[in-house]
Order: structure tokens, then sequence, then C-alpha cells
């Protein structure tokens, strides 16, 4: 891990921005001759937008969230009731009071249906993707970097991406970061979520002299020369080193929270809305809930900020806690919206409000999704199990038709009743928003499995 430390004696040892050891291959020599052979033609077939892909891992009930069924028989319909929407006749979940007061900013699409209902994390990486993340797809079409800032063109943000104090990702059912068949060069920039490195690189560089190329490479020299006496890790590669020179010379200041407006990151924060005190320890998953309240907003805003500053393809996790079967370790359906409606409400509703005042609805599109819906009957204990027939998609921005619903389910919320949506659409659909698919057949190089997923209908045709 990269660690950039401020050693001013007024405050002693602060962090001022870390970056694990995906995120520092990321801006390795390869890494950097790829991006550069990548950008090298003056017009690529990619547009200025970019595309946020909040996945909610666990599984999220297409019922409780913006299908509630509520003419459905009791055991069936949305258990928290149903809240009425800015739009005529269409209700969500009523744990969803902002989000429904935005839905003429929406698209809520109510027949997707992932396929299966296996713990995985599809859509993020799926064969659909090639076994890549799908941000790896477009970095291979726009580069790993943008060759006039150095800034990542596709970024994976987990819980520790803003917040030290939570734990480490979730990495039993796949690689969220993996390239697939890619290669490495091309996969997401993972910012301060620990890795592998065998020791800690720590730059002791005074926040005033961070923009001091000569005092940063001069740091990363001595720590290059001590790291080879002992044997370690070395940096001695000139196109690493400018990769490092670049990111820190420019583009950290995206990373860094701190930056923004207080007022701004105030209404982002979803930590208040549900305090750890509020959560029942009994649950397994206690410290995920606590951690999807303590990151979420957060995330989103730090999101916000990397396609600002020129990041094409951003993809934010939540912790393993949308599996609400009620057993040991997930609450019921009831209890766990309690934990997990009012973070993902409030920070989707701070997102959207954010970037139409800045002017970047139309550039910034938001997907959310999990791997999976819930069953249509609830359980003996109060929760829902897993089901791949019917699945909640919440799309904002980035060009879509606002305030519309797509598709229907069926009587009982347990598949599509209109043509189904799948996920070879929705991976269409964002990188179809990112990539002139016309234009990529006509660049040279370009894998099979980047042509392959930009050639399905968009979900808007389907």
């Amino acid at each position: 891990m990269l660690t950039l430390l401020d050693a001013h004696p007024r405050y002693g040892r602060r962090e001022m921005l870390s970056i694990g050891a995906r995120g520092l291959a990321g801006l390795g020599a390869a890494n950097w001759l790829a991006s550069s052979a990548l950008a090298t033609p003056k017009s690529l077939p990619i547009s200025d937008k970019s595309v946020i892909l909040l996945f909610l891992h666990g599984g999220p009930s297409q019922f409780e969230t913006f299908d509630p069924k509520m003419t459905a028989p009791v055991g069936i319909q949305s258990v928290t009731g149903e809240i009425q929407t800015a739009l005529p006749g269409i209700t969500f979940g009523s744990s969803f009071p902002q989000l429904a007061q935005r839905a003429d900013r929406l698209t809520i699409v109510r027949s997707f249906a992932t396929g299966d209902g296996n713990h995985d994390i599809k859509p993020v990486v799926s064969k659909e993707t090639s076994g890549a993340n799908v941000g790896s797809m477009y970095a291979r079409v726009a580069g790993a970097n943008r060759p006039e800032s150095g800034m990542p063109t596709n970024a994976m943000l987990f819980p520790r991406s803003v917040d030290a104090s939570t734990g480490p990702e979730v990495t039993a059912f796949g690689k969220m970061d993996s390239p697939g068949p890619l290669g490495a060069g091309f996969a997401p920039f993972v910012p301060g979520a620990g890795g592998d490195l065998q020791q800690n690189l720590e730059l002791k560089v005074s926040i005033d002299r961070l923009g001091d190329r000569r005092t940063l490479l001069t740091e990363l020299d001595r720590q290059r020369f001590q790291r080879d006496e002992r044997g370690g890790i070395s940096t001695t590669d000139p196109l690493q080193m400018q990769a490092f020179s670049t990111l820190l010379g420019g583009v950290a200041g995206a990373f860094d929270l701190s930056k923004e407006d207080p007022r701004t990151i105030a209404r982002y924060d979803t930590a208040p809305l549900v305090r750890p005190d509020q959560i029942d320890r009994k649950w397994n998953n206690y410290n995920h809930y606590v951690d999807n309240a303590k990151s979420l907003g957060k995330l989103l805003l730090l999101a916000r900020r990397l396609c600002e500053a020129g990041c094409g393809f951003v993809t934010v996790t939540t912790s393993f806690v949308w599996d609400m079967h009620a057993d040991v370790n997930n609450a019921t359906m009831e209890e766990g919206m309690r934990y997990m409606a009012p973070p993902l409400d409030h920070a989707v509703a701070a997102f959207l409000d954010d970037v139409e005042a800045r002017g970047l609805s139309e550039k910034i599109m938001l997907v959310a999704t999990g791997e999976m819906g819930r069953t249509p009957r609830i359980n003996q204990n109060g929760g829902r199990d897993h089901w791949g027939n019917l699945s909640p998609l919440l799309m904002a921005g980035g060009g879509l038709r606002a305030g519309q619903v797509i598709g229907q389910s069926n009587r009982d919320g347990s598949e599509p009743s209109s043509q189904p949506i799948r996920i070879k659409n929705l991976v269409s659909t964002m990188l179809q928003t990112l990539i002139d698919p016309a234009e990529l057949r006509l660049m040279p190089g370009i894998p099979r499995e980047v042509l392959a997923a930009t050639s399905e209908p968009p979900v808007e045709e389907v």
C-alpha cells in the first residue's frame, strides 16, 4: 500500500491518501504503457459520460424496494407497505420516501431478471462480461488512465475507501476488481482498500509540498533504495515513477473527501441514520449493517468526485447486507429494511440532487441493483429467500429518459410479465452510454469480449 502522510508538527501524523496494492498495480509500468498506447489515437469512440454501478450485495427484494405488489395477498406483498411516488399510479416500498419524491428523475425496471438465485457478484463480474469487471471493458477501449491527467478511467470503491474503520471487502463470492481476460492493466483502481504488498510504502511529505514533484520523487527514490537494500519491493521503473508523480501531483485531490464542501459531505452522510446501538447484535451480519450505514453516502460522494475528475466507470459496493433470510446471519425483511433502506434512500437522493445542481445529470448514469431478488413468499421466519427470476433495478441520468417504469412483473412478483431485461442488456446499456458501438467495430485490436458486450440491445430497446 502507498500511504501519503502529512507529518506537520502541529497536527502530528495524518494520513492523506492510501492506495491499495491493486491501485498500485493499476498505475504500474504495464498499465501506463497500455493506457498510453490505447489513448494515442486522436479520436476514441468514447463519450464524455460516466457510469456509477452501485452493487447492492446480497440481493435486495423487489417487493420492499420498487414493486410493492400491495394487491397481492399478505405474505407476498411488501411487508413495509407502499408510498405514492411523483409518478401517477406508481408506488415504491414505503421505506423510500425521498426516492418516491424524485421518481420523475428515475428509471425503474420491473422486468429485470438476473437469471439465478446464486450469491455471486453479477452483474459487476459475470459471464456476460467474460469474467471482467464491467469497467475493465470500458478501460480496455478508453485506456486505463486519462493521458492528460493520469486519472484512472475505472475505479472500484469498497467501504474502506472512505472509512478505515469498516471491515474488509467480501471476496467469498468473487473478485469484483477482476479484469478477466483483458489483462491486469485494466483492473479497477482501488483506493484505500488494503492490499498484498509486503510492506506499507509510506511517504512522509508535508501537505503543502505535495505538489512539489522534486520532493515527491526524491522521497520515492529514497524509499526505493531502502527497499532494495532490504530485498523488498522496487519502484525503479521510470514509467511507474511517472505514474506516481502524475497521480500524486494532481489527481490525489479527487480521492480526498476533505476537499469537498463540508455542507455537501453532511448532505450525503448516512452514518446518523442508523446508529450501531440501533442494530440488534444478535445478527451475525451486525458489522456489515453498521459498515453500510457508515459508508454508503460517502461512497456515492466519492464516486461523484471521481466521475467529475474524469473517471469513466466507478463500481461502488456495499458490504454483504441485503441477504434477508431471517436466519442467524440476517434480519427479517421488516427489521432488515429498517437498517438498509434509510441509507440507500438518503444517499441516492443526495446524489440525484447534487448532480442536478452541478449540471451533471446527463453526464453521469447511476445504476443500482444486486445479484438477484427475493422470493415472492415470506418464509416462516419473516424473511425472503434467494430468487433469480425477478430483481429490482434503478437507473438515473446519463441520457436515459427520466420518470419512467420499464416492464412489468406478474401478479405475485415472481417473474416478468413483459419481455425480460437481462444482465446482457444492462451491461450493454452501461457500455453504450460510454462507448459508440458502431465506431468501436471500426477500431483495430478490440477484444471480441468487448465487442460482444456492447452489441446487445440496451434496456430501453428491449
